[in-house]
């Protein structure tokens, strides 16, 4: 059984990866904002922001932005799983001996890759903009799975917001508050130069720990309890997100 959902889900996410390479506007799409909103910051707005460190600014808000870069994406998961619903596509694989949970993963799985892809494209053009950092393979390899495991708890809240949308704007409009999310964070300024309230969300909000689990590791600074408050939030997501769009895929194919 799991040799056909491997085989199955591996099939659909061709399918689908195949459609984002015919039209690759999705991902220079969920590119460009980042990439403005990094320079608007950098080179306008950087200058009359202290972070209170010494490190360049791009350095300390590369982050949040690619947090944003990855809020943005997801949307169009929920977007392109809202059309195959609307197709018919569903119904036309239920006639099929494949497994059920595949068509899932697939976008998933495309969501996952067509993210990483942006983000390595931001990165880039945050070196080219002056980001450095000393951070060892190990430390890349950990910033890759924070942030792959950051998509893959955005992406299956994106399939519960494509299963359940009623129209195709309202598929998409989950991910506004999430990609507002980090600028109230410690993503691009302290946390202890907003007012009160505001900064006691910002440092209580998960997202705030991701954002600063990134940073320490790009600086080669200790990332203390951070690492575990985001890994462990970012797990909980996946977990309740799954389980939960399982269900409501249940009741709409049954």
């Amino acid at each position: 059984m799991t040799t056909y959902i491997v085989g199955d889900t591996g099939t659909l996410t061709a399918r689908s990866l195949r459609h984002i390479l015919r039209s690759p506007d999705t991902i220079i799409t969920t590119a460009i904002t980042p990439i403005a909103l990094m320079l608007l910051f950098v080179y306008v707005l950087g200058g009359a922001i202290d972070t209170g460190s010494d490190q360049p600014y791009i350095d300390y808000m590369l982050p949040g932005i690619l947090l944003i870069c990855i809020a943005s994406g997801i949307a169009y998961t929920a977007y392109r799983l809202f059309l195959d619903m609307q197709g018919g596509i569903f119904e036309r694989f239920q006639s099929m001996p494949i497994a059920r949970s595949s068509v899932l993963w697939a976008h998933v799985f495309t969501s996952l890759v067509a993210n990483l892809v942006s983000v390595a494209i931001v990165t880039g053009v945050a070196l080219a903009m002056g980001f450095r950092t000393g951070a060892s393979i190990g430390a890349w390899l950990a910033v890759t799975g924070i942030l792959t495991l950051f998509i893959l708890a955005l992406t299956w809240v994106a399939v519960i917001a494509g299963l359940t949308a009623k129209t195709v704007d309202g598929a998409s409009a989950f991910s506004y508050p999430l990609i507002f999310l980090p600028f109230v964070s410690s993503a691009f300024v302290p946390t202890t130069s907003m007012p009160g309230p505001v900064a006691w969300f910002a440092e209580n909000q998960p997202v705030t720990s991701v954002a600063n689990t990134i940073r320490a590791l790009f600086a080669e600074e200790p990332v203390g309890n951070d690492i575990w408050i985001a890994i462990g939030f970012l797990s909980a997501v996946v977990a309740l997100a799954y389980g939960a769009a399982l269900v409501i895929y249940r009741r709409k194919i049954s």
